[in-house]
């Protein structure tokens, strides 16, 4: 579904990706791990063409991509839930989630049975749908951004640090819903903090460092990497 290929990209004159190569097979979860600055964020705002490319090539569906404007991204089946979740604070839950739809050919019928399934996902929007959306735990509001990404109906689905600043049993639920969503046929690629959660729930993973894909594998087969497992995993 997903080829990127040889990508360069940076800020100024600082290059924060060096010719990074990734796959993502429609119907997968590949997460993607690294430690800070390493240039995962930048990958994925690349991918969802918020972040200029100066080299490589990324193709959805077989088709290039790298000049095509993000707006027109979301509109091809690419959604992203940026880090630190960016919700609308004053916003109401539901207006948050509608927003979300924005771009949507579908019929008001369509957004609002999309409405519905994301409530069934997390409850908790459903009992604060009229709330303001920043009076939110930190949970909520990532369960409100993912909500809000899943409303424009992608095909693949960009997660940045879901897990971050949450508790662990939030964090599970989190998991759990990002499980629950390739079931349901969207294709997930995460970058998650939480290595070892991440590559658990993952067909296929990779390591980058400063800027260059260091390792790649299937989940398991990472955590079971003495490198990744001293370096990501903590054991």
């Amino acid at each position: 579904m997903l080829e990127v290929e040889t990508l360069i990209s940076g800020y100024g004159r600082i290059e924060a990706l060096h010719g990074v190569s990734v796959s993502v097979g429609a119907g997968e979860i590949v997460t993607l791990v690294g430690g800070n600055g390493a240039g995962k964020t930048t990958l994925l705002r690349a991918i969802s063409g918020v972040q200029p490319v100066t080299g490589g090539r990324v193709a959805f569906e077989g088709a290039d991509i790298t000049r095509v404007p993000a707006h027109k991204r979301i509109s091809l089946g690419i959604a992203q839930v940026p880090e630190g979740r960016q919700i609308f604070a004053p916003l109401s839950v539901e207006d948050n989630l509608r927003l979300g739809a924005y771009r949507s050919k579908e019929g008001r019928n369509t957004v609002q049975s999309d409405l519905g399934r994301i409530f069934e996902m997390f409850p908790i929007l459903a009992e604060r749908r009229r709330n303001p959306a920043g009076g939110l735990s930190g949970g909520q509001q990532q369960m409100l951004a993912i909500g809000r990404a899943l409303m424009g109906r992608p095909r693949l689905l960009l997660l940045d640090e879901p897990s971050m600043g949450l508790a662990p049993i939030l964090v599970d639920q989190i998991l759990e819903a990002i499980v629950t969503l390739r079931k349901a046929g969207v294709t997930v690629f995460l970058v998650e903090q939480n290595a070892y959660a991440a590559l658990s729930i993952a067909d296929r993973g990779y390591v980058i460092e400063t800027g260059a894909i260091a390792k790649e594998g299937s989940g398991k087969a990472l955590i079971e990497d003495p490198a990744v497992r001293e370096a990501y995993l903590g054991v």
